[in-house]
């Protein structure tokens, strides 16, 4: 261990987002001392426990980042355990994945090893769409023995970080593949809830399409068990539920957890999707702004299969999601409510 042992330190790198905020509030709930990697314009609005250290990074200028890292680490030999959660999910400019998707993670690995920083172990966050479209005639699920042929930039960003981590022998990475994940105040998804709460359920294609989801906070159990296993070094992990759904499935249960709401489904051709996904890129790209709806986002909502085998999660570190989407919908819906009618009573008083 880099520490003694009666300390556990935790740092983590993107730590602002939707699942960071979980992530550090797992670690503290688990006795470590967590640390924060954020950015100077990061929104902490997830991260108010006076128990947080904060650590603030300029990716964009290596010899910042290593002069922070020398100064926050809580020994000379830093940290017990890194998770990197820091990731672009959409760009303006699609070159900016292979910049905070990939370059971030290099230059940050390379400066821990330069600095004898190594931790005890690294949990890189990854995601499904590094390994691609799933078998779409079979329907067979993804595993860990896929052979990844990812076919969006942001999956191909991810496949270039885990196979860097791959040629590092002395390295103590573990990969997980998480697939959809959700929950109170993720975005995405919301955007979803939002349509459904308005009556309307916009889907893509019309062939059988299998969907699978993953409760953050069963994602963030999951690390942290992991990074407790002697079995999981240097080994890749998909992550999720464990089970299938079809998008019919997810709206019956948010239009049943929004009180029965009565909702239009509504399919729009393959075609008409690509469409509308090159007019809000290059509409986002002439605003500089990233648009949710873009060629990267259209090819993974085309995309049929995405069916998931987790057998190596649940062997070597008992990986056994508790929650339910059934369950998992109605406590984002919950919070969700909860927060349009905070926001309907500060305009009530404005």
């Amino acid at each position: 261990m880099k520490q003694d042992n009666t300390s556990k330190t935790l740092l983590v790198i993107g730590a602002g987002g939707f699942i960071g905020g979980f992530i550090a509030a797992e670690g503290l709930r688990r006795g470590y001392d967590v640390w924060v990697g954020v950015r100077a314009s990061t929104s902490r609005r997830y991260l108010t426990d006076p128990r947080l250290h904060f650590v603030v990074f300029d990716y964009d200028d290596p010899d910042q980042v290593e002069r922070t890292l020398l100064e926050a680490a809580p020994s000379p030999h830093g940290w017990n355990h890194i998770i990197w959660n820091l990731g672009a999910t959409k760009c303006a400019n699609f070159g900016d994945f292979n910049l905070i998707n990939f370059l971030y993670p290099r230059t940050f690995v390379e400066l821990l090893r330069r600095n004898n920083m190594v931790p005890d172990r690294f949990l890189y966050m990854s995601s499904l769409s590094a390994l691609g479209p799933g078998d779409e005639k079979t329907y067979a699920p993804l595993t860990s023995r896929t052979v990844p042929n990812p076919d969006t930039r942001y999956g191909l960003s991810k496949i270039k970080t885990e196979t860097y981590l791959e040629t590092l022998p002395d390295f103590p990475w573990i990969i997980f593949r998480p697939t959809g994940v959700y929950g109170p105040h993720e975005k995405d998804y919301l955007m979803m809830v939002k349509s459904i709460d308005s009556h309307v359920d916009f889907g893509v294609g019309y062939r059988p399409q299998l969907l699978t989801f993953i409760y953050v906070d069963d994602l963030v159990e999951g690390m942290f068990d992991a990074l407790a296993s002697d079995r999981t070094l240097r080994r890749k992990y998909i992550i999720s539920e464990g089970r299938s759904y079809t998008q019919r499935d997810f709206r019956s249960m948010v239009a049943a957890a929004l009180g029965n709401r009565w909702v239009v489904p509504v399919k729009l051709p393959l075609w008409a999707a690509y469409v509308a996904s090159v007019a809000c890129e290059k509409w986002g790209l002439m605003r500089m702004k990233p648009s949710t709806l873009n060629r990267d986002k259209f090819k993974i909502m085309k995309q049929r299969n995405w069916s998931c085998d987790i057998s190596d999660a649940q062997c070597d570190f008992g990986f056994e999601p508790k929650v339910d989407l059934r369950e998992g919908i109605r406590r984002t819906v919950e919070a969700y409510l909860a927060d349009k009618a905070a926001a309907r009573q500060k305009g009530a008083k404005a």
